[in-house]
């Protein structure tokens, strides 16, 4: 909710404060670019502090600066207030997925992560009914305030019922020192890893952020009228979410190998996606909406695989500390992605076409470099003897 509500009021905010759509871009690249610094802190600082401690300082970050955004006043305020907020959710998803991997066997990773993930969808669902309510009634800073204050609320609910599982949990994943990132880098798992993310996240961010712009550019979609189409889009994207992680998961159990579970399910969502392409040369609103909403929901259950491939291939002191360099990887290509989107769009007049071509292929594209990179999924050999 706290990265929707911008994308939410964005034509409200833009013709209030008479953004470009480069300046647009500036404002939703300034979260992503320190997100995805903040995602290198984060993974090496949750396998340090903890998953109990390190989330409830994060979310604390977090709910100050999304709350601090109904003061800003320009651009650069609105951009500081996102960065702050960027850095506080940095350490969202690897700290996720280091408690899956605490508490979660192998072949039950990937569905508890596609839960999990889910819930990012069932705040998007939630945020197009909520916040154009709150922004008419109340006015747009308001809604800021609101989705904030949530924060606090699940902070109480996360120090009351968390708690980290003892060590030997896993005793068939030894738990290891702690490993440096030159090794991790020096390994072809973390750069399948990286791949991964790299190639979609951005994809994804121009699903939040860019998505009501382009229903109010092509079909004349409002503030009023936006909620609908989101919620759509977001609820199938939840099942998209936790189906991917049941499949993989699901083939698992019936003795399929990791490699060949998690990598039968990300192809499947990977050819979902490629009718994205034509979705802006559709003849109806709702036509778009429905090739978005497929892809939404394969994006999700690519990226519940994608995140469980951390705690497939990497001991448990390491992957917090991979997910945070894929998470930088899919948040730096998002800060390009944005920004090209951004000038395309000022100099083709809001011509969505090439951005979503880009969108179509680029799962499959990732998906062929992961094989390449990680043909087995095998254990890291992350060892100083491995690595000499």
């Amino acid at each position: 909710m706290d990265r929707q509500v911008l994308s939410i009021l964005a034509p409200t905010l833009q013709r209030e404060l008479t953004w470009s759509e480069s300046q647009y871009a500036a404002v939703v690249y300034s979260f992503t670019f320190v997100y995805a610094f903040g995602f290198l802190i984060a993974g090496r600082w949750l396998d340090r502090v903890g998953v109990r401690r390190g989330f409830a300082t994060a979310v604390i970050l977090w709910s100050v600066a999304a709350m601090s955004t109904a003061f800003a006043r320009t651009t650069a305020a609105f951009a500081a207030a996102r960065g702050m907020l960027g850095l506080g959710e940095s350490a969202n998803f690897p700290g996720s997925i280091k408690s899956v991997g605490e508490w979660f066997p192998k072949d039950e990773r990937a569905l508890a992560t596609g839960i999990f993930n889910a819930g990012t969808n069932t705040g998007a669902i939630v945020t197009p009914l909520a916040v154009p309510w709150i922004a008419l009634t109340w006015g747009w800073r308001w809604a800021f305030v609101a989705v904030g204050a949530l924060g606090f609320l699940w902070l109480l609910l996360w120090l009351a019922l968390y708690r980290s599982p003892p060590a030997d949990t896993h005793p068939d994943e030894p738990d290891g020192a702690r490993v440096p990132w030159i090794r991790l880098l020096g390994v072809r798992q973390t750069w399948a890893i990286v791949v991964g993310k790299l190639m979609a996240d951005p994809i994804w961010w121009f699903y939040l952020y860019w998505l009501p712009k382009f229903l109010d550019a092509k079909y004349g979609i409002k503030l009023a009228q936006v909620a609908l189409p989101l919620i759509v889009v977001y609820l199938v994207a939840d099942v998209g979410s936790i189906a991917g992680g049941w499949l993989s998961s699901g083939l698992m159990k019936r003795g399929w190998t990791a490699n060949r579970a998690r990598k039968t399910a990300m192809l499947l969502m990977a050819l979902l996606i490629v009718p994205t392409a034509f979705a802006p040369h559709a003849g109806s609103m709702w036509t778009a909406v429905l090739i978005v909403s497929v892809a939404a929901a394969a994006h999700q259950g690519w990226s519940a695989n994608v995140y469980t491939l951390a705690s497939d291939m990497f001991p448990p002191s390491a992957v917090a500390s991979v997910s945070g360099i894929g998470g930088f990887a899919g948040a730096m290509g998002g800060v390009l992605f944005q920004w090209l989107t951004g000038h395309i769009l000022d100099a083709t007049g809001s011509n969505y076409a090439s951005i979503f071509a880009v969108c179509g292929f680029a799962y499959v594209t990732a998906w062929t470099l992961i094989h390449i990179l990680a043909p087995r999924l095998e254990p890291a050999r992350l060892s100083p003897e491995a690595a000499s």
